[in-house]
């Protein structure tokens, strides 16, 4: 038997999984459309010489870019929350809980408004561990 430190907590926080703070099944707020992007950095020698080892897969892009319709909503509205592993959108009409499927850096992401689309661009910087693919 494992013993915790403080004997009124239920679980330990390892068994927690990341995000489970932001779930709220019983808010009546619709979810928006989205689309989720991958975005790499390639140059000629990508393209054309094939000289880096960089392949059209996920695991060889540098950015994530999650495009939010929101309709009838301004900019003032809408609250944004980005964690290593999750996004967390809300407005007054809708909310969107994301659970992303890599770690990104969540210090360091641009998030741009277009109002003629109705649409929210956030663009996130990965967070890879080295490997033979993301040595840079």
């Amino acid at each position: 038997q494992v013993k915790s430190e403080n004997s009124k907590t239920i679980w330990n926080t390892e068994e927690v999984s990341e995000g489970s703070e932001f779930d709220d099944s019983w808010d009546p707020r619709e979810q928006p459309e989205y689309e989720m992007l991958f975005k790499q950095c390639v140059g000629t020698e990508d393209v054309f010489f094939g000289m880096s080892r960089k392949d059209p897969s996920t695991a060889c892009c540098e950015d994530i870019v999650i495009k939010i319709k929101l309709p009838e909503t301004k900019y003032a509205d809408i609250t944004l929350n980005i964690q290593d592993k999750v996004l967390d959108l809300r407005t007054p009409k809708k909310k969107l809980l994301l659970h992303l499927p890599y770690r990104v850096d969540s210090k360091n992401g641009k998030a741009r408004f277009l109002s003629e689309e109705e649409t929210l661009e956030v663009t996130l910087r990965l967070s890879r561990e080295f490997d033979f693919i993301n040595f840079a």
